[in-house]
């Protein structure tokens, strides 16, 4: 099997851009004073959104062209080499990143938010991200490797998985990196094990992980600490009519 480099660019443009030609001393003046606080509120949502999207685009790229990454193969390698693989470890380990922060909380070691805002966070982010997933699946009807069922696209213990690992990243990465690096290898594994018990292709687990990053990076972004709109004027609220869905609102000023 072939591993090749992957140079994957995704870029989001929402809005009108203006561009000016042979600008006035004035004007150029003026655009150096642009507040610090508006260029802060742009780059969260960049930062949010630009990993996830490429996940994302490679989980459906890889799903319906198989040029850079092959999936069969990957499959047929995976039954060459363990065709008798089961194991439920990943049931269990998809949750672990959020046991362990509140694990830590309870021994003392303080996260960035208090027990409130934390659970309600999430909540927030699991509740987006059982959305997005069981939209994305309603929508692909893509059969799994093993021919259980045909709602393998995303795979949902994956988007479990690096859901609560991002969540656990927020919470205490800035305290140090390893919480980091434990918890997205923790959910990284879980991914792996979907492939190696023949429950999804790869495309799959690629586009579980950008739609559980994406759902808890929303859940930050657009939540309203002790229901003040402090960081957003964006309300995402999950709902439920006929089938999972979101209700997305901005409140202009």
């Amino acid at each position: 099997m072939k591993f090749p480099v992957l140079l994957i660019s995704v870029v989001s443009l929402s809005g009108a851009v203006c561009a000016q030609i042979n600008p006035t001393p004035t004007e150029i003046a003026l655009s150096y004073q642009e507040p610090i606080a508006i260029r802060k509120k742009e780059r969260p949502w960049l930062n949010a959104v630009k990993m996830p999207a490429v996940l994302i685009g490679l989980g459906v790229y890889t799903a319906n062209n198989d040029k850079v990454i092959n999936r069969f193969e990957i499959r047929e390698e995976r039954n060459e080499i363990m065709p008798n693989f089961r194991c439920s470890l990943d049931n269990y380990m998809m949750h672990a990143p959020a046991a362990i922060v509140y694990g830590l909380n309870l021994a003392g070691v303080k996260g960035k938010h208090d027990f409130k805002n934390r659970t309600l966070l999430l909540l927030k982010s699991e509740m987006i991200m059982t959305a997005l997933t069981f939209s994305f699946k309603s929508i692909t009807n893509e059969e799994r490797p093993d021919g259980g069922d045909n709602f393998s696209f995303p795979s949902g213990h994956t988007a479990q998985a690096f859901a609560t690992a991002t969540f656990m990243a927020k919470e205490y990465g800035e305290q140090s990196i390893w919480y980091s690096v434990g918890a997205y290898t923790m959910a990284t594994t879980v991914g792996a094990m979907r492939i190696m018990n023949n429950r999804h292709w790869v495309s799959d687990v690629f586009a579980g992980a950008g739609i559980g990053i994406l759902s808890t990076n929303i859940a930050y972004l657009t939540h309203r600490y002790h229901w003040k709109n402090k960081n957003s004027n964006l309300t995402v609220v999950p709902t439920y009519a006929k089938g999972p869905g979101l209700y997305v609102g901005y409140r202009f000023q």
